[in-house]
């Protein structure tokens, strides 16, 4: 991740601070030894917590505490590869969209779409937000409902259901799994607060992002397969004014909520489960 993040031309001028969860087991310890090491020689910004949080609270709070400081952010976990027009992008659009409430969050990531022929800009809206490479503001992170309080009607409210699994077949299973304690997922939440608020992410047509956190050591991703299909961005993206008056395309929409369609999710577990 930072051996890719130092070829953005921004990367010496940008604060770096780098959160580390405490060990689950003893098997942990030498390994966050290890990434202690790599951390410091980057920022003096390193903050490690003593006691094991997990990734949901860990990203919560230091996210919040950032904000709270810098009032907009750009995430990135320790898996991902970063293209070298990421920061330059990310920054751009953390800008462009930073008064346009219609917006939660702008992501580095993108799925791969082919655009209409008539489409002109090289971002689109989406209505699900990646959490690989990410960026919001604190009035966006500050509404999330992080205890979901209304989910006893929302979970009774079929029609609700049948919209947010619009995103993606899994989202409600996710959501549910989280409040019967199953997953401590911050970005389910994130997504739930999207879609409560009607609000959209903003992806590049290319992605700045590819995910190297598949594989049997994966906190989230052990399988080897990977049904994200990316076509990456090699070269800068230049937002302009007329970005921001970019509209919701239902063609990219129908696209994006393929991936996440329930034939090709049972495909992708059966070749977890085969390990192939």
């Amino acid at each position: 991740m930072f051996d890719s993040l130092k070829s953005n031309p921004l990367y010496e001028q940008s604060p770096k601070f780098v959160y580390i969860d405490g060990p689950r087991n003893n098997n942990d310890i030498r390994l966050i030894d290890e990434v202690i090491k790599i951390a410091i020689k980057e920022t003096d910004n390193v903050i490690i917590s003593p006691i094991n949080k997990g990734l949901g609270k860990s990203i919560i709070d230091g996210v919040s505490e950032i904000l709270n400081r810098y009032v907009k952010a750009i995430i990135i976990e320790d898996d991902l590869k970063l293209m070298p027009g990421f920061l330059g992008y990310m920054n751009e659009c953390l800008d462009l969209f930073e008064s346009d409430k219609r917006i939660i969050s702008v992501c580095g990531y993108s799925l791969k779409i082919k655009p209409p022929k008539d489409y002109s800009s090289d971002i689109y809206f989406g209505d699900r937000a990646s959490s690989w490479g990410w960026g919001t503001w604190i009035d966006r992170w500050n509404k999330v409902d992080w205890n979901v309080k209304d989910w006893e009607e929302f979970s009774k409210d079929k029609k609700a259901i049948r919209e947010f699994n619009k995103a993606g077949s899994d989202l409600f299973a996710m959501l549910s799994d989280y409040k019967n304690g199953k997953n401590h997922s911050w970005a389910i939440r994130f997504c739930y607060s999207q879609f409560r608020k009607r609000q959209w992410s903003v992806h590049p047509i290319k992605s700045f992002v590819d995910n190297k956190g598949f594989g049997e050591s994966a906190t989230n991703c052990r399988q080897k397969y990977n049904r994200f299909k990316i076509e990456l961005c090699n070269g800068p993206l230049t937002i302009s004014a007329k970005d921001r008056n970019t509209t919701v395309n239902n063609d990219i929409l129908s696209q994006l909520h393929r991936y996440h369609s329930i034939p090709l999710r049972i495909y992708s577990r059966i070749r977890r489960i085969l390990n192939i």
